[in-house]
């Protein structure tokens, strides 16, 4: 078979919005010169569409014209190496998942154990944030949930009381064994995070799951969240002000 041939026969099969380079080809054809004319000359013709720089995908067309891939997609090569789990998205890209916001933003975060500075990728920005827990498939939900703890300030088309009315209904929803893990993984997390947590969980009478959170905070320092003490009795135990 042709590559030309080949790389078209594989791309009809790839689902709508999947994001590919020619490195995907190069197994079954070893040719990656041939390989990238071949995608290229796909483009030209619109059968495919361009991400960046050696990134393709397949796009939906709508009369409102072609859609981008989702996020995941857009940064999927940030997210995994060799198979390994490396990053996950969080910060503006999952508020709106979350239900902290309507607004949807062309930056997307994401947490990494290293981390490099903010880029281009088409139109979206890519920026990383610090995690210091190990990342893992299971815990990516809940660190997605403290990264908008530790940011509750910074989530646009909110404000911090309403976002922690929003936060007690995602926690209540937790398992107990989750709750465990959430207050575990805050332990590497900035103090006004644990802080914030713990008046979370006391609001919903899990006192069970805050001891550590306290031990781990200096009792004379304060945390400035304006609009906390709206919303949680506990505020001023957790020195929340």
């Amino acid at each position: 078979m042709k590559t030309s041939d080949y790389i078209a026969f594989i791309t009809d099969r790839l689902p709508k919005g999947y994001v590919f380079t020619y490195a995907d080809f190069t197994t079954e054809v070893n040719k990656k010169e041939a390989v990238i004319k071949a995608l290229n000359r796909m483009t030209k013709s619109g059968k495919i569409a361009k991400l960046g720089k050696g990134k393709y995908y397949k796009p939906e067309n709508t009369p409102f014209g072609k859609l981008q891939p989702n996020q995941a997609q857009v940064v999927k090569d940030l997210l995994e190496d060799n198979g390994k789990i490396t990053g996950y998205l969080t910060g503006y890209s999952i508020y709106n998942q979350l239900g902290l916001t309507t607004q949807l933003s062309n930056t997307i975060q994401l947490g990494k154990n290293e981390i490099r500075p903010s880029f281009k990728r088409e139109q979206y920005t890519i920026s990383f944030i610090k995690q210091k827990n190990t990342i893992t498939k299971e815990n990516i939900p809940l660190l997605q949930l403290l990264d908008a703890i530790r940011y509750i300030k910074k989530i646009p088309d909110s404000n911090i009381e309403s976002s922690c009315r929003r936060l007690l209904i995602i926690i209540q929803n937790l398992t107990n064994k989750d709750k465990r893990t959430l207050v575990r993984l805050a332990l590497k997390y900035p103090p006004a995070t644990k802080a914030l947590l713990g008046a979370l969980l006391d609001e919903l009478k899990e006192d069970l799951f805050t001891g550590s959170l306290q031990k781990s905070l200096n009792p004379i320092t304060k945390y400035k969240l304006a609009g906390v003490n709206k919303v949680f009795a506990s505020a001023e135990k957790w020195n929340i002000r």
